[in-house]
């Protein structure tokens, strides 16, 4: 039987289409093998380029494979195999390179190198695919939480971002697939649903009259689907109707992740992102409103160019009035070929370092802050997992509750991937206790939404 082993550097998205790739490779007969210590005839690389540290990383990965068997069949695909096929093709050993595009013909390739042993680029111009690349992807090794991508690509050119020129235009996923993908999803006994793309919240751009909205509404509809959750989605995408749903539907879950960047309108305006400090508290208000108890986390960039101590300062006291449940922290990385790397005034490494560690600090607090509102109440949680802190066999698993929060409590792995109802007993920074209230075969009663 033939072998592959896969290595995925990067994003959800990346991890996603990792998977609809092996299941190209299953159904040619296909066996995976470990990347690192088993020999395979074929690797794939599937690279990430959102830094500079994301190529080296990308590249090391490929030298390795090419290491482990010389006589492989050696594919590059993702980001940086989008940007810089030249460059990938100029590491000695390197068979096959295959952008953010036209994967469905791989094993087409894969053959054609194995037959006649010449290095083939197979990567096109991303700016001008318009369609949504269609690869399904059945299961999931995890189990509880199934991934669905919906949506590819970004139309916002954000000064600090490679990502439209490595994924494309916005391009959105046909509604109709993405409800019978959804189906098939349950039936395979997963219960929560992850919808994801490169621009989320952008879902609809390209399509008449059909927005992101719409498809939670008719995801809403799949019997034996519990949770849906939004892997990420700007402020500027939450209108009155996204509002409607967040609020009515009770698949929805009580979390999103809503980046912000910076809390500062000079900063902002210099990332081009598509709002105001203003309209983005607005936002957040009204989500509060329409769910109240939903959890809000975030990401913020440090030490953006020009960002003086006062902006520093001001962003940090608006995140905190804020009061997001969690924040992703992250010092500023010069992308090349982003406006943002060719600015004045780059920002001393060694600020940025204590910029961070302030927002982190901040992040922690609000986490801690967020968990001890839900200490004594009980909320649904799908277990994931045996608790990864204990020993085997400790009788601990953990899993999410539908507003995010990390509960850890007794039971065994029978539990895992079934609704539970769970008492939170204490809090903490990045996971709460509780206690197995009931496990729940039937659906759930809607106790979190007046719980909170």
């Amino acid at each position: 039987m033939p072998s592959v082993a896969l290595h995925t550097l990067g994003c959800k998205v990346n991890f996603y289409d990792t998977e609809a790739i092996w299941q190209l490779f299953k159904n040619e007969g296909y066996e995976q093998v470990d990347f690192d210590s088993d020999k395979a005839d074929v690797y794939l690389i599937n690279t990430c380029h959102v830094t500079n540290t994301g190529d080296k990383k990308s590249r090391q990965i490929i030298r390795r494979a090419i290491r482990r068997n010389p006589d492989a069949v050696i594919a590059v695909t993702g980001c940086y195999a989008q940007t810089s096929p030249a460059e990938i093709l100029d590491i000695p050993g390197v068979d096959l390179v295959i952008g953010t595009q036209d994967r469905d013909k791989l094993m087409h390739y894969v053959q054609q190198v194995q037959q006649e042993r010449t290095p083939v680029n197979a990567v096109r111009n991303i700016m001008k695919t318009r369609e949504f690349e269609e690869l399904d992807v059945p299961d999931f090794a995890d189990r509880t939480r199934a991934f669905l991508k919906i949506q590819e690509g970004c139309n916002n050119f954000c000064t600090f971002c490679i990502i439209p020129w490595s994924r494309g235009l916005s391009r959105s996923r046909d509604p109709q697939t993405v409800v019978a993908q959804a189906r098939k999803l349950v039936e395979a006994g997963f219960k929560e649903i992850v919808l994801t793309g490169i621009h989320t919240g952008g879902y609809g751009d390209d399509l008449d009259n059909y927005k992101l909205s719409d498809l939670l509404w008719a995801l809403d509809k799949v019997d034996g689907l519990e949770r849906i959750r939004i892997s990420s989605i700007e402020a500027s995408q939450i209108d009155e109707d996204m509002i409607e749903v967040l609020n009515k539907s009770p698949k929805m879950c009580r979390h999103l992740h809503v980046p912000l960047q910076a809390g500062d309108d000079t900063v902002l305006k210099r990332m081009r992102r598509k709002y105001t400090t203003e309209e983005f508290a607005t936002t957040i208000r009204r989500l509060h409103e329409a769910m109240p108890g939903v959890a809000i986390t975030t990401d913020v960039i440090v030490g953006f160019p020009g960002e003086s101590e006062e902006q520093f300062d001001a962003g940090y006291a608006y995140m905190k009035e804020l009061g997001f449940s969690e924040m992703h922290v992250f010092p500023y990385s010069k992308r090349t070929g982003t406006p943002a790397a060719r600015m004045e005034d780059q920002v001393d490494e060694a600020v940025k370092n204590e910029r961070v560690h302030k927002l982190i600090d901040l992040s922690e607090q609000m986490q801690l802050a967020y968990g001890q509102k839900y200490v004594g109440h009980t909320l649904s949680v799908i277990p994931e997992r045996e608790h990864k802190g204990s020993a085997p066999g400790s009788g601990l698993v953990m899993g999410y509750s539908d507003n995010y929060i990390q509960v850890v409590f007794e039971g065994d792995e029978s539990l895992i991937g079934k609704l539970c109802r769970v008492e939170v007993v204490e809090a903490g920074v990045n996971e709460c206790r509780g206690r197995l209230i009931e496990v729940c075969e039937e659906k759930p009663a809607k106790l979190e939404r007046a719980g909170a």
